[in-house]
């Protein structure tokens, strides 16, 4: 099966179950959507799939939060390269300023518009594969 037409798979790290599944539906549009709420799903369903872009929450379930996560991801060579989008209700410079030193490549704040998350997305995406 070729890459043509195939939807870009995204995985959501959010542990709120409404929002996973509002996320799921209206993602689901555009992308594969996974989804996985805390540190421990979070590294099996990486190894499982192949992840073009992540959508991370700060606040997590587990050991771990998501900046911690992508602190990780952006040091392991076989995932540094997966654009991580973080959505959140942390709304502080402060969590903004950590954000964007653990790796992310966007921040956004809840509630966020539906277009301007899915636009988002797809530019971060779009600019990854033209730096590819």
């Amino acid at each position: 099966m070729s890459d043509e037409g195939k939807k870009p798979t995204l995985l959501v790290v959010e542990d709120d179950y409404d929002s996973q599944k509002f996320l799921q539906l209206f993602l689901r549009r555009k992308f594969d959507v996974k989804v996985c709420d805390s540190s421990e799903t979070f590294y099996s369903i990486l190894a499982d799939h192949k992840i073009d872009i992540i959508l991370m929450d700060i606040s997590l379930r587990g050991t771990k939060n998501g900046l911690e996560l992508t602190s990780e991801l952006k040091a392991d060579e076989n995932y540094k390269h997966i654009p991580v989008v973080v959505l959140t209700a942390h709304a502080f410079h402060k969590d903004k300023e950590n954000a964007y030193q653990a790796g992310v490549d966007a921040f956004l704040t809840k509630p966020v518009q539906n277009d301007i998350l899915m636009s988002t997305l797809v530019k971060i995406l779009k600019n990854k594969e033209v730096d590819d």
